[in-house]
């Protein structure tokens, strides 16, 4: 209200040019007040006041129009006369030529009551009423945006979760200029959490996509632009809305949620290393340490690629490992290219590995053991391949520990996923980890064995020819 009062205030010394008498509207808004709370008489007030509000409405007076709208829906609610209020929300809202900045005052008024309300029910149908005059005006596009997520809520509450998410879909807050950058990333997270407790995976990852990552990068040193003339007057966030550093850890969480369903061992990974480099996270150990242990599991879950090379090994130099050697031992035997013993390394790692589930972030995942010892068997064969270039495939099964058949099946699959190069010959029982080069290669290496042959055939005959003429010089003298 202050802010309304501010604006009138300005619009008045503007207005008061054209004759209009604010004294006047003044006294009869006082007289229909008196009319509507002490007479009792709610409806011969309203219906003085609607005349008034056309005489201001057809003269395009901003500022008398929006005093007569505001004092009807106020009159409406000190009077507790809440149906009254919605058809007089309507009604304003459908007549001729109405002023977008009268509705505009309206609309935020009347949010204002929406936490007076003495039921549900008449919370709901005010939300309603509000929600369907808003729509398509975009003047009150951010007051619409607001009031779908209060009505989401409450259908959270009531346990309609797909409904909520619905209502939420509706709204893009990203095409928004006036709502500020902390409202539209907590909206656009309450839409992807939504999605994911509907288990609606598709259109979250739609709707995480909206979000770039690197809104949540703070520049301190970088001061704010002042808003130049014409530009989009950008609203404050209400209270309610989280830090851009709360915002992050809530964004991320919910990546971790959506990748978990895909066993994305490296995206959750990311995420989790995404929270771990906030500088709160950094600061306080009770935190960072279920954290980095996290880190560390998914880490070694994740397939062997090069970003998951590049992120073990910048893992291995961060100094709060220190703390946990065992972690750190856990990603040198990654890095090592030497054989693991499955029995050995399981029996070492059980306890921590069980030990997940009572730690923050909860357990690993139901397939996190099958997927440990596929990525133990994963790197035991690229040791081998590091270090023969033809093995037979019976001493290959006896170096990682399986059968003949656990270890052909693991060997193709890496072979099929482009990991390494290999071929079997399986009736000679022989696997080749060599190269296979294509005819024109094979020529380019002729050539060049040949260009090299010459040369060292040229410098041998200039060596012997040199020695032979030092000799001869030497007889003569």
């Amino acid at each position: 209200m202050t802010q309304v009062m501010q604006e009138d205030s300005r619009l008045d010394a503007g207005s008061s040019k054209g004759g209009v008498d604010y004294e006047a509207l003044d006294k009869e808004i006082e007289i229909q007040r008196a009319v509507a709370l002490k007479g009792g008489k709610l409806g011969q007030a309203i219906e003085a006041l609607l005349n008034s509000e056309k005489q201001m409405r057809l003269a395009a007076d901003i500022v008398g129009t929006r005093r007569v709208v505001l004092t009807i829906v106020q009159l409406c609610r000190e009077t507790n006369s809440w149906k009254q209020l919605n058809e007089q929300i309507v009604l304003i809202s459908k007549r001729r030529a109405q002023l977008k900045q009268a509705v505009s005052a309206m609309v935020k008024q009347c949010m204002s009551y929406i936490d007076e309300t003495p039921d549900l029910d008449t919370r709901i149908e005010l939300i309603k009423t509000l929600n369907n005059i808003s729509a398509g005006k975009i003047y009150v596009e951010l007051e619409r945006a607001r009031l779908v997520r209060r009505l989401a809520k409450i259908k959270e509450d009531q346990g309609s979760i797909s409904e909520a998410a619905e209502l939420m879909q509706e709204i893009a807050v990203e095409t928004f200029g006036a709502m500020a950058k902390t409202e539209k990333i907590a909206f656009i997270l309450e839409q992807v959490r939504l999605c994911l407790d509907c288990n609606d995976y598709m259109r979250a990852q739609i709707l995480a996509r909206k979000i770039n990552p690197r809104v949540f990068v703070v520049d301190t040193g970088k001061e704010k632009k002042k808003p130049k003339e014409g530009d989009a007057v950008i609203e404050e966030a209400p209270p309610e809305i989280p830090s851009l550093l709360e915002l992050k850890r809530m964004y991320y969480e919910l990546m971790i949620r959506y990748h978990s369903h895909k066993n994305d061992y490296l995206e959750i990974c990311r995420s989790y290393h995404a929270i771990y480099d906030t500088s709160t996270m950094k600061e306080d150990p009770l935190q960072s340490t279920p954290m980095l242990r996290k880190i560390c599991w998914y880490l070694v879950l994740s397939p062997h690629d090069p970003m998951q090379s590049s992120l073990l090994n910048s893992t291995l130099e961060d100094k709060k490992l220190q703390d946990l050697p065992k972690f750190r031992a856990l990603l040198k035997h990654f890095v090592t290219m030497e054989v693991i013993h499955w029995d050995a390394f399981w029996a070492f790692y059980e306890g921590e590995f069980n030990m997940e589930s009572s730690l923050p972030g909860g357990v690993l995942g139901p397939r996190a053991f099958e997927d440990l010892r596929q990525r133990v068997i994963e790197h035991n064969i690229l040791v081998v391949s590091k270090y023969y270039s033809r093995i037979r495939l019976v001493r290959f099964a006896e170096l990682l520990n399986l059968s003949l058949q656990e270890t052909e099946k693991h060997l193709s699959e890496m072979v099929v996923s482009k990991a390494f190069i290999a071929k079997v010959d399986r009736p000679a029982g022989i696997v080749s980890f060599q190269i296979r080069k294509d005819s024109n290669e094979t020529l380019n290496s002729w050539a060049t064995s040949i260009e090299r042959l010459l040369d060292l055939v040229e410098k041998s005959c200039h060596q012997i020819h040199r020695e032979t003429m030092v000799h001869r010089v030497t007889l003569k003298a």
